[in-house]
């Protein structure tokens, strides 16, 4: 029988996780380090199995979420096997979702920090033609929930020229807004945190056009729930 997310969503079969980066299986496991694991690739934090931006989130959410919570992050996993692709449009949503996300919850400097990201995405899609309906959706959103913040960002940018950068803002605003969003004022960081990885999972198989669940297989998975992963390749 194959394995799969939806079959695995019971605490006594996850994997334990821990912060950073690990040499090898003995030392431990991030969620992208078992990733690579159960993809069949070398053991790495950086899996060739998965978008890099998706895989800067999950990193950042693995690092940021809770001991306590972390093992919840772990049904994840199998997703973000063979979610990756060159369409530009993976780095401007995935970006987007980010911020949009957390802007509501972030403190005000962090705010004012990832509403340029976001605006300088929008520029960038737009430019590309690659703006969707939930790219220009979430952009609304985000106008309307902290408008301060957006006039902030947009005089910033009017001010110090950066509207015709290239550089693509996806990394620095996952660095800005994972953190930011641990530190929230609000109650349920950790569901914040796995929802918002959720959200980019659920993203990027949309936009592959990916409806079948991710198969793992059961002798791997055994493997890694049982704390004993075969010493890396």
């Amino acid at each position: 029988m194959s394995l799969v997310k939806t079959q695995i969503d019971q605490p006594e079969m996850l994997p334990v996780l821990s912060r950073g980066k690990h040499r090898n299986p003995r030392r431990g496991a991030c969620f992208m380090e078992m990733a690579s694991y159960l993809a069949g690739e070398r053991w790495s934090d950086h899996p060739a199995c998965t978008h890099p931006l998706l895989a800067h989130l999950a990193r950042l959410v693995n690092d940021c979420t809770s001991d306590e919570a972390r093992p919840r992050l772990a049904v994840l996993i199998p997703s973000v096997i063979g979610l990756t692709s060159t369409d530009r449009r993976w780095d401007h949503e995935l970006a987007v979702l980010t911020a949009s996300t957390v802007l509501p919850v972030a403190p005000e400097p962090d705010q004012r920090a990832l509403a340029v990201g976001m605006l300088t995405c929008e520029r960038l899609a737009e430019e590309e033609g690659l703006v969707s309906d939930r790219l220009a959706a979430a952009c609304r959103d985000v106008e309307t929930q902290v408008p301060l913040a957006l006039d902030w960002a947009w005089e910033f940018i009017s001010r110090h020229r950066v509207a015709g950068s290239r550089h693509h803002p996806g990394p620095a605003i996952m660095n800005c807004a994972v953190p930011a969003l641990a530190q929230a004022c609000v109650p349920d960081v950790d569901d914040r945190m796995r929802g918002l990885l959720s959200d980019a999972v659920d993203l990027c198989e949309d936009l592959l056009g990916r409806v079948a669940p991710v198969e793992v297989e059961p002798e791997r998975w055994d493997e890694v729930c049982s704390g004993a992963i075969a010493p890396a390749r």
